[in-house]
């Protein structure tokens, strides 16, 4: 499949400066793609930029990868209601180095070039600035950008200068790259178009050369409306000490199933012949959730590295379904679920409801086994004032779950 047709085919396409994509099926090109670091991790929204990114060096484009070191210490203010608070330049400097370490780890197999802007913002003077930059930007047409407008307008926030002057950095960054790189094309997401234009505007003022701009689309939750990767407990991050692999990999299994098909597009290399046999055997068995098991896989494999599934499957399946606990998937999931201590003929399953927080009671516990909602590895309880036993044990432990909400018990004899 051809770059233009796979971008289509995958929904990467959003808005764009080219009139014919085709070209790029043509003619190989340099682009770039920003990434903000004001957080000290990305997201899987962010994700979807990076393969993005993968899918056009796939296909023979040379890419570089430029960290927002100096834009970030200022804050876009697109998409926000008020004014970023500032961070300063050390903190900054952290979450750019964090960011790299994850885009090697995605990136793996790729080559690129990693800059950062304040290389060449550092030392600029302000004259310079004004000068050289910013007498090519008309204030018309940047009051006018739905950010800018909703922040000037009654009842907005308002906005600073240092704010109003972000696309302005965004613009040098582009000419810069030009004049450096060779860079014609601009990757980023939908609420950088304007500020992806100001690159485009600024190189054909300055040097009277063609530039181009592609945004992908905003990922939205179908189920709940809002930003892709944003959850009840926040954002799925990429970095392991904020969103666990165990974790990130629920995330991926719990995709609505209107929506799985979309994901394995996006967040996937898999073709289309392989998404098209994964969701007609799902569509035969949804209860399966096979495409999401998939999924999960790849997702999880491509930003954790592949050693981690098979102990994060395993664990999975004594988790949420039909397969036992397995020396290998306890340790994870002691890690990852409330743990209790049980002695077989003494600890009652009222008591381990109650100490793992799946009980708010021993009355709340009893009402639960009554109503017949308590199991241990997979088993309804029936006896309210049951204890457990050597018939429990899986390895040293077992499963005590209450509805959808699991805890894993330790037990001696």
């Amino acid at each position: 499949m051809k770059l233009s047709e796979e971008l289509k085919w995958r929904g990467f396409i959003n808005q764009t400066t080219y009139q014919d994509l085709g070209v790029l099926d043509e003619n190989k090109v340099t682009f770039y793609h920003g990434f903000d670091a004001s957080a000290d991790s990305q997201t899987v929204g962010n994700l979807a930029g990076m393969m993005l990114d993968r899918l056009f060096m796939k296909h023979g484009h040379k890419g570089i990868i430029l960290a927002g070191g100096a834009t970030s210490l200022i804050g876009d203010p697109g998409g926000k209601d008020a004014e970023r608070p500032l961070q300063d330049e050390q903190t900054i400097a952290a979450n750019v180095a964090k960011a790299e370490e994850q885009l090697k780890k995605v990136m793996r197999g790729y080559e690129y070039k990693l800059v950062n802007n304040l290389d060449w913002t550092r030392d600029m003077k302000v004259i310079d600035f004004l000068r050289d930059y910013g007498k090519h930007f008309s204030m018309t047409p940047l009051i006018q950008r739905d950010y800018i407008a909703t922040r000037l307008g009654e009842g907005g926030a308002g906005i600073s200068y240092a704010e109003f002057s972000y696309t302005v950095l965004q613009g040098m960054d582009y000419l810069h790259l030009f004049e450096e790189y060779g860079a014609t094309l601009q990757l980023g997401g939908s609420d950088q178009w304007g500020n992806c234009l100001s690159g485009v505007e600024l190189i054909r003022k300055t040097k009277g050369a063609e530039a181009h701009v592609i945004t992908l689309p905003l990922i939205i939750n179908k189920a709940t409306g809002k930003k892709f990767g944003k959850t009840e407990e926040g954002a799925v991050w990429l970095d392991p000490a904020k969103t666990t692999p165990f974790q990130f990999y629920q995330f991926w299994l719990n995709t609505e199933d209107d929506a799985v098909e979309e994901y394995l597009k996006i967040f996937t290399e898999l073709d289309r012949e392989q998404i098209s046999e994964i969701m007609q055997k799902f569509w035969d068995d949804r209860a399966s959730r096979s495409a999401q098991r998939i999924l999960a896989r790849e997702v999880t494999k491509l930003v954790h590295t592949e050693d981690v599934i098979k102990e994060i499957e395993a664990a999975t399946g004594a988790a949420y379904g039909s397969a036992e606990l397995t020396p290998e998937s306890i340790p994870l999931l002691k890690s990852q679920l409330p743990v209790g201590q049980a002695q077989t003929g003494q600890t009652s399953v009222v008591e381990a409801l109650v100490s793992t927080g799946l009980a708010t009671s021993n009355g709340d516990a009893r009402r639960l086994i009554s109503d017949g909602g308590v199991y241990i590895n997979g088993q309804r309880v029936t006896e309210v004032d049951g204890v457990f036993n050597s018939s429990n044990i899986i390895h040293g432990h077992a499963m005590l779950q209450r509805g959808k909400t699991k805890a894993i018990i330790q037990i001696t004899e």
